[in-house]
This record gives C-alpha cells, sequence and structure tokens, in this order.
C-alpha cells in the first residue's frame, strides 16, 4: 500500500461547480462601493452591462449577438430559452447524461413538447447522424456528470431550419465553441470561472432573436425565464438590466475573474491552462492500472469534468452501492488530509471520481494530487 504523499495541493479545489477561484482570489480585491445599492441604479445597471461586455469579449462572442443574465444559474439560463422559444417545431434533446436528461423530463412532462430523445450509455455522444436540422435541439457540450464533450460542430448543419440550443456551462471559457452552428449558448458563473452561484447568462444569436420576436409561445412563463415582453425579444435584457434581482457581490465577482482571464492572456490561454491540467490527469491515468476514463473515446473526453471510473477487479465485483460506499471513504480520507475536495462522481452518476480540471485550477495542483488518490484508493479497499 502507498505511504501517505508528502505535499499537497496549494489549492485542494476540484469540485465540478463551483468550481475554483482564479489564481491569487481574494475577496477583497472585490469593489465593494455598490453594494447596498439598489439594482436599478444607474451605476449598478452600467456596471452590470460591463461585465457583460467584458463576458462578450473574453468569449469572443460575434458582434449581432444579444447577451443576458438570467437567473437560476446554466439551469436557469436553459429553462428560459426552453420555455420562451419551443413550439413551433419538433424538438430533439440529446440526454447522455444527467442535464440533458433533465432537459428530456421537462420538454416531455413540463413543456408537453413530446421531443425526440437521443440518447447514449454513460461514457458515450449520441449518434449525431440522428440529428435533423429541420429541428430544433437541445443539447449540453459538455456533459458535466459523464466527462463526455461534443468532439466538434460539424455535424450540427449550417443550412439549419431548427434552433440549436446549446448547454455549455462545462465548455464555455475552456473549449472551443462553434457560433456559427449554435443559436442559443448558456452557461453560469459558477463553472468555468469560478464565479459565485445563481446566476446564468444566454447569449442568444439573431436566429434565437427572430423567433423570440416572432413566436409566443402558447403557455403562462414564469417572470424569472421571460425572455420576451409583449413585442417580442425583452431588448433592455441586453443592456446590463435584470429579471429580478440580482446580487451586486456576484456580479463583481465575475467582473474579477473575465478580468483575470483577459490578463492572462483571453481564450486561448484559459483552454490551454484547461488542456494542459487534463493532460496531466490523463498522464497518471495512462500509468494507473486501477482507474480509467468514463469517456471511452478521446475525442469526446472532457477536458473539464474529467470523470473516472474505478476498473480494479476487487472493485469491479462490487455492487454499486458498495462501490459509492468505497468512493465516499476515498473522499473522506483526502478531505481529512486537506489534500483535495469535492472529487466524487456526481450522485446520479456511476461511482467513481470527477475532476475539476478547468482554467482555475494549476497543473501543479493537478499533479500533486494524484498520489493522493492512490492513497485513498489503497487505504479505503484496506479499511
Amino acid at each position: 500500500m502507498p505511504g501517505k504523499p508528502n505535499s499537497k495541493p496549494a489549492r485542494p479545489w476540484f469540485s465540478s461547480g463551483p468550481t475554483a477561484k482564479r489564481p491569487g482570489w481574494s475577496s477583497q480585491a472585490l469593489p465593494h462601493d455598490l453594494l447596498g445599492r439598489g439594482i436599478r441604479a444607474p451605476e449598478v445597471v452600467e456596471r452590470f452591462a460591463y461585465g457583460l461586455q467584458l463576458t462578450r469579449d473574453l468569449l469572443r462572442v460575434p458582434a449581432d449577438w444579444r447577451l443576458v443574465y438570467v437567473p437560476g444559474s446554466d439551469t436557469g439560463a436553459v429553462e428560459a430559452a426552453m420555455w420562451s422559444m419551443l413550439g413551433p417545431r419538433p424538438v430533439q434533446v440529446m440526454a447522455f447524461e444527467n442535464f440533458g436528461q433533465v432537459w428530456a423530463t421537462d420538454l416531455r412532462d413540463h413543456l408537453r413538447l413530446d421531443p425526440e430523445i437521443l440518447t447514449a450509455p454513460w461514457g458515450a455522444f449520441p449518434d449525431v447522424s440522428r440529428v435533423d436540422p429541420a429541428k430544433d435541439l437541445v443539447f449540453p457540450w459538455n456533459g458535466t456528470t459523464s466527462g463526455v464533450k461534443a468532439p466538434h460542430g460539424d455535424w450540427i448543419a449550417a443550412d439549419r431550419e431548427g434552433l440549436v440550443i446549446c448547454d455549455a456551462t462545462s465548455a464555455a471559457f475552456a473549449m472551443p465553441l462553434p457560433w456559427d452552428r449554435l443559436d442559443v449558448v448558456t452557461f453560469s458563473f459558477q463553472k468555468a470561472l469560478g464565479g459565485e452561484a445563481g446566476l446564468g447568462v444566454a447569449a442568444l444569436s439573431p436566429r434565437a432573436i427572430e423567433r423570440l420576436n416572432d413566436y409566443a409561445p402558447p403557455r403562462p412563463i414564469p417572470k424569472i425565464l421571460r425572455l420576451r415582453n409583449g413585442e417580442g425579444f425583452d431588448q433592455t435584457l441586453a443592456t446590463g438590466s435584470m429579471i429580478n434581482t440580482f446580487s451586486v457581490w456576484t456580479i463583481e465577482d465575475w467582473i474579477d475573474g473575465v478580468e483575470w482571464g483577459l490578463s492572462v492572456g483571453g481564450l486561448p490561454a484559459l483552454i490551454a491552462r484547461t488542456e494542459a491540467n487534463a493532460a496531466a490527469l490523463d498522464a497518471w491515468v495512462q500509468r494507473t492500472g486501477w482507474i480509467d476514463h468514463l469517456a471511452e473515446d478521446p475525442a469526446t473526453r472532457s477536458t473539464t469534468s474529467v470523470c473516472l471510473k474505478i476498473t480494479d477487479p476487487r472493485v469491479a465485483a462490487m455492487t454499486e452501492v458498495a462501490r459509492q460506499a468505497l468512493v465516499k471513504r476515498m473522499k473522506t480520507l483526502v478531505e481529512a488530509e486537506g489534500a483535495a475536495f469535492d472529487v466524487e462522481s456526481h450522485r446520479n452518476a456511476p461511482a467513481g471520481l470527477r475532476i475539476w480540471c478547468g482554467c482555475t485550477v494549476d497543473t501543479a495542483d493537478v499533479e500533486a494530487l494524484t498520489p493522493w488518490l492512490d492513497w485513498a484508493f489503497e487505504t479505503a479497499l484496506a479499511d
């Protein structure tokens, strides 16, 4: 059994949401002058608009797209898009991990749209040949709970008739996105840049705006999901105005993260940091006999929410309940040592590990983490 490692990650935060704060983050570095101000005060709205502009700059959103804040993190942003836009065409949804399954359930049971559900086993991406460009499509670019991502966007038709709503919450700021093949791109503050939870962003293409202008859903839409007013798309949302009361502190924290991203080299640098982290973790996986990637195809393997399965024969012979208990024991061991936090798989995923490798994590910390995982596995197995 390996001995307890001598060194620990300097920043042992590997949660897949909220994710690690940027290197050097401090709450004291955030501006405090607008805390306690009214949410409609001109200075506050201006600050919110500044956050949208920085987000556009860092993410390289096309100039003719609109960005809006939506309550409820990425979940709220996806729901707002579905409730406000879907209905005039048949709809497909990719359900290859937990959140795709959630969108499928909402479309079927709550919006009553009878979606065609494109499924795949845990660790696989759906058969894209089944995607119909005449239908609307909802899908996660990166399956946060399965460690599976879209290999590219070439399978999405450039001349499609339907809208493509892309849940990009674990992909934005970490992976290239083909904006010309997408119509709605959603993400949350709490993922790629380590922001505070509770707010999401929906980036809307001209085709999405056209749908909002031309289509009035035949259903009541809750206020916090409402992207339309009586005339179509609510233009004020793209100016920094809010659907409801948002946290000024959360916006300041987001601005801090985006400014950091721009300062270290922008989107290419963030993608490079993410890929270096994933490569460091993969190097350990390749030389370690008891662990492997849940995503079998390297082309569809996430570089952010890297999901791992335990392949040791002693564990493979266990029941799923026993495997879950083993992972919980591993988690308890590394957390008690302050070596890593929140490295277990999602509660609805197969038992295993999930390591966030996004851009706010340092590669040296990923490298320092892996000996602790070896120690925790052997220790938990021996208990």
